[in-house]
C-alpha cells in the first residue's frame, strides 16, 4: 500500500513529465505531421526531380517521425490515465487483476496501471514488414538459382526484362562506370536464348550428327577472343591427340 507521501511523490513525478511531453509536442508540430505535406520538413516543395533515393529517404524520415509520435501519444494516454487512477483511488493496483504492484515497479514506470505479470507491453510481435513479402531470394518468391543450376525463367529474368525499360541507375552510379546506359544494367552482356556462346553458331540433326557452324557476327567475334586469349576453345585447349581423353574417365 503506497503511503501519502509515496503518491504525492508519483503525482508531481506524472505531472511534471506530462508537462514536458505537451511543450514539445507544441513545438515540432507532433513531429512535423501537422504540416501540410512531408516534403515541408525535409526543405522540398515537391516531388517533381527528386530521384527516388531521396524520395525514399524522406518516406524513411517520415515513417520514423509517426512512429516517434505515436510512441510519445502512447506514453501521454498512460500518464492521464494513472492521473485518473490517483483521483478514484485505484493506483497502485493493476486493473487486471487487481493485486498490489510493487514499489520498485512503479518508481521504474510511475505511469503504469498493469503488474509485471499482465503488462501488454511484454507481448513480442512477430509481424514483419509487408515489403518483405518480395524480397525473398532470388529477387521475388522463387528459389530456383540455387537447386541444380535450374536455368529456367526466374525471378531475376524477370527483373531483367523490367530493367530493360529504364532505371534511376546511371553510369556513374556503378562501382566500374560503364560508357553507354544499355551496359548499366544486371549482366548485360548475359546471353539470351542459349548459355555457351557456341551454342548460337552451332548447330546438329535431331540426333546429336552432323555438327555444323554457321558463320554470322557472334562467331567471328567468339573466334576474335579466343586468338587473343591464345586457346582453343572457352573451356581451355583440347587435347593433341585425337585417342587422348579430353577428362580422365572414372574408374
Amino acid at each position: 500500500m503506497l503511503t501519502t507521501e509515496q503518491l504525492a511523490g508519483f503525482r508531481l513525478q506524472l505531472l511534471k513529465e506530462k508537462e514536458e511531453i505537451e511543450e514539445r509536442l507544441e513545438q515540432n508540430d507532433h513531429y512535423g505531421l501537422e504540416r501540410g505535406h512531408f516534403h515541408e520538413s525535409m526543405g522540398e516543395l515537391s516531388s517533381y526531380d527528386n530521384h527516388p533515393a531521396d524520395e525514399g529517404s524522406e518516406l524513411y524520415e517520415r515513417e520514423k517521425d509517426i512512429a516517434l509520435n505515436e510512441h510519445t501519444d502512447l506514453q501521454l494516454r498512460n500518464i492521464n490515465k494513472a492521473l485518473e487512477a490517483m483521483e478514484n483511488g485505484s493506483y497502485g493496483k493493476c486493473e487486471v487483476c487487481g493485486n498490489e504492484i510493487s514499489y520498485e515497479r512503479l518508481e521504474a514506470l510511475p505511469n503504469t496501471t498493469y503488474c509485471k505479470e499482465h503488462s501488454p507491453d511484454q507481448v513480442v510481435s512477430h509481424d514483419r514488414p509487408i515489403e518483405e513479402g518480395v524480397l525473398m531470394p532470388p529477387f521475388g518468391k522463387f528459389d530456383m538459382d540455387s537447386k541444380d543450376e535450374n536455368v529456367a525463367f526466374d525471378a531475376e529474368d524477370s527483373w531483367q526484362i523490367v530493367e530493360q525499360w529504364g532505371t534511376s541507375d546511371t553510369p556513374s552510379d556503378l562501382a566500374f562506370p560503364q560508357e553507354h546506359y544499355n551496359d548499366v544494367g544486371s549482366e548485360p552482356d548475359e546471353n539470351e536464348g542459349y548459355v555457351e556462346d557456341y551454342e548460337n553458331f552451332v548447330g546438329n540433326d535431331m540426333y546429336g550428327n552432323n555438327i555444323t557452324v554457321y558463320p554470322n557476327p557472334q562467331h567471328e567475334r567468339y573466334e576474335q577472343s579466343l586468338d587473343e586469349e591464345g586457346i582453343m576453345t572457352s573451356f581451355g585447349d583440347l587435347p593433341a591427340y585425337e585417342h587422348d581423353p579430353y577428362v580422365d574417365d572414372e574408374k
